[in-house]
């Protein structure tokens, strides 16, 4: 009997899988990777080395304005120890200069006051201005055009900027390929209408738009043009680890420096499917099993390792519930997911509607596998959004035995399914 612990909330959930079931444990080598020096050391002599641009403190020279983007309350991102580095670095360059915060938001809700502080903590919550971007009512200037067509509306504090920095962190992203770089920018501070042209059914469904796939990809290619017109001019961008500890940090080019990071990320994170009848994931734990919507990336994991027909189990927190009251309303009243998915393709970019890139995945997934749902988010919400619900993971389990009509089905495991390239 293997016991898998599988991150669920800040804890993790303990399931006793039988030896002659498990097919094995995917797992990013993220997790075990050890890291030379602290925290500390890694940001700094990234940010003193950075790649295909001079140092901040040199970028920062003559500048007054500088605005840093920073990920919002669903990323964990360890600001408390990046943006002190990374202000000492703009004083050691220009001690006058002024920083704003502004908050990277997408299309997420609002970041309240104490996920600022949990953040940032309260000194720098209460020395510097921190702006949240709001996609519908944020001042915005409109840029260009982006490679898709799409109309590029970017928040106005980012665009008066005299200096653009970011702060980010790299993950496997089940439509960008990556998270991190560019996405600071785009969805981060973008007008709503233009993140929801990008985010089309057509992109959605294009092959290239996938987990770890950067190349060829339409998503990341508007984002990276949107980026480049934005005139980011500096990202700084950790990796961490299960227990969100900086393990490497990636400095300077908003793209070069990026896919430097995406390298490393796709290094560690890259495992083979082992087809399976069931497959238990997960959404990482917190910060990103804060919601269902958010769930969505975790069982994106399991899609490609779970047979067709098979069962996807998936534990996640959810302690704010759905995340999206358009996405949730979209499974609710709709019964049929391929009258749904029809009517998802038809849609034309600029006919988009909130969160349909989410529905779509997500009834991509469902389309393949019956998902059943651990979590502390309600049941008649799990089940409105066309899963089955269950107390634990072993109810899950005998439950997908019921609905398999046996109890010798084969199981993977995937303890962090946010963590994982799975090559289909």
């Amino acid at each position: 009997m293997a016991i898998v612990d599988f991150f669920y909330g800040n804890g993790a959930l303990p399931l006793d899988i039988p030896d002659s079931r498990l097919n094995g444990v995917l797992l990013s080598r993220a997790h075990s990777f050890k890291p030379d020096g602290s925290e500390h050391d890694i940001v700094r002599c990234a940010l003193e080395n950075p790649i295909a641009t001079p140092r901040l403190s040199e970028l920062v020279k003559g500048k007054k304005n500088i605005v840093l983007l920073a990920s919002d309350h669903t990323r964990p991102v360890p600001s408390k120890i990046i943006f002190p580095l990374i202000a000492e670095e703009i004083a050691r360059g220009n001690p006058d200069a002024e920083i704003t915060i502004l908050i990277s938001t997408g299309c997420h809700r609002a970041t309240s006051k104490t996920e600022l502080e949990n953040k940032f903590g309260k000194e720098i919550c209460g020395k510097y201005p921190i702006l949240i971007h709001d996609c519908d009512t944020s001042e915005v200037v409109k840029l260009g055009v982006l490679p898709s067509g799409a109309e590029l509306l970017i928040n106005k504090t980012a665009i008066d900027a005299d200096l653009l920095i970011a702060e980010g962190f790299i993950e496997p992203h089940f439509f960008a390929g990556f998270s991190g770089g560019r996405k600071s920018v785009f969805p981060g501070v973008t007008n709503r209408m233009s993140v929801m042209a990008n985010h089309c059914s057509a992109f959605i469904d294009d092959p290239h738009s996938r987990t770890g796939i950067l190349e060829g990809n339409p998503i990341h290619i508007d984002m990276v043009d949107a980026t480049r017109q934005a005139k980011l001019a500096f990202i700084l961008n950790v990796v961490v680890d299960s227990n969100k500890k900086i393990i490497n940090a990636f400095a300077g080019h908003y793209d070069k420096a990026h896919l430097a990071g995406c390298a490393f990320v796709n290094n560690l994170a890259g495992v083979k499917p082992l087809p399976a009848d069931i497959v238990i994931t997960t959404n990482g734990g917190y910060p990103l099993d804060q919601n269902l919507y958010q769930a969505v990336k975790g069982m994106t994991a399991a899609e490609p390792t779970c047979k067709q027909g098979g069962i996807i189990i998936i534990a996640a927190k959810c302690e704010d519930g759905h995340g999206g009251e358009v996405f949730y309303e979209t499974f609710k009243n709709e019964k049929d997911l391929n009258r749904m998915m029809a009517s998802f393709m038809v849609r034309k970019p600029e006919e988009t509607i909130p969160d349909q890139w989410q529905s779509q995945i997500f009834a991509r997934v469902l389309l393949h596998s019956t998902v059943i749902m651990v979590t502390d988010a309600a049941r008649h919400m799990v089940e409105d959004l066309h899963m089955k619900w269950a107390p634990s993971l072993a109810e899950a389990l005998n439950m997908a035995d019921a609905i398999l009509g046996h109890s010798n089905g084969s199981i993977t495991a995937i303890p962090d399914g946010i963590g994982v390239i799975v090559r289909a």
